[in-house]
């Protein structure tokens, strides 16, 4: 059995508990077509995984808790897409370069929303792109309101990429409550990022702006940085921070 044959039974596992509620790894194994053994070690990989969990001593198999907290991220991801992208929308007017929302996710960040101003030129899509935390306005923000852990190592990107933790200036962006990278991840490219907080208080995503160097200068980064956070304010109050 191939890789790809694991998982696309496991998917139809998945399938087949969702529209039954629960079954026996007999039937399962007929269902699927494939001998009780192979059935056990995919419900064995499932369990481990917490997607699926037995029903008690009756040998049949039911979805785990697991699949909640997929679904329950999923949701938030959508639901945190659908209250800024009005806001998005605004302020990629207002700066003229690309809006994008970034969610932490295993020890990098991910774009999940993304909006071109009237003056983006580049027609890259950074949507559901991994990029690294301490490279990017995004991750840095992550990084200073603890959402993310400090990465054991830095690599370096371009030459003016940070790789020692100290000079991150972790706490200044606390203090500011924006971060911003100078060429950092790509030659030519700036970039400039303020929290999210979430209902619970805590910070949950990063709103940024990013554009070439030549017009999204050193020295315009401080007046975008405080339209990013009124922003990401206004985002905040809509998933229930009122604070």
């Amino acid at each position: 059995m191939t890789s790809v044959q694991s998982v696309d039974r496991a998917i139809t596992i998945l399938e087949i508990l969702a529209r039954e509620g629960s079954t026996r790894v007999t039937d399962l194994a007929v269902e699927l077509d494939v001998h009780k053994s192979t059935a056990s070690r995919l419900l064995a990989a499932l369990e481990q995984g917490g997607l699926v969990e037995q029903n008690g001593s009756r040998g049949r198999y039911r979805l785990g808790f697991g699949v909640v907290r997929l679904a329950g991220a999923a949701t938030a991801q959508l639901d945190l897409s659908r209250a800024s992208r009005p806001v998005c929308l605004r302020l990629a007017e207002a700066v003229g370069e690309t809006v994008n929302i970034a969610v932490p996710q295993d020890g990098d960040t991910v774009n999940i929303t993304q909006v071109r101003g009237p003056s983006a030129i580049s027609g890259h899509n950074w949507v559901g792109q991994r990029t690294p935390s301490h490279a990017t306005s995004s991750g840095k923000v992550l990084l200073a309101f603890g959402t993310l852990p400090l990465p054991p190592r830095l690599e370096r990107y371009t030459p003016a990429t940070v790789i020692d933790a100290d000079r991150l200036e972790l706490d200044l962006i606390r203090r500011r409550g924006w971060a911003c990278t100078i060429e950092e991840l790509e030659v030519g490219l700036n970039a400039v990022a303020a929290p999210i907080v979430g209902g619970d208080g805590s910070v949950v995503a990063a709103v940024s702006a990013s554009g070439p160097s030549y017009r999204l200068t050193p020295e315009r980064l401080p007046e975008v940085g405080e339209l990013l956070a009124e922003g990401a304010r206004e985002i905040g109050r809509q998933l229930g921070h009122y604070r």
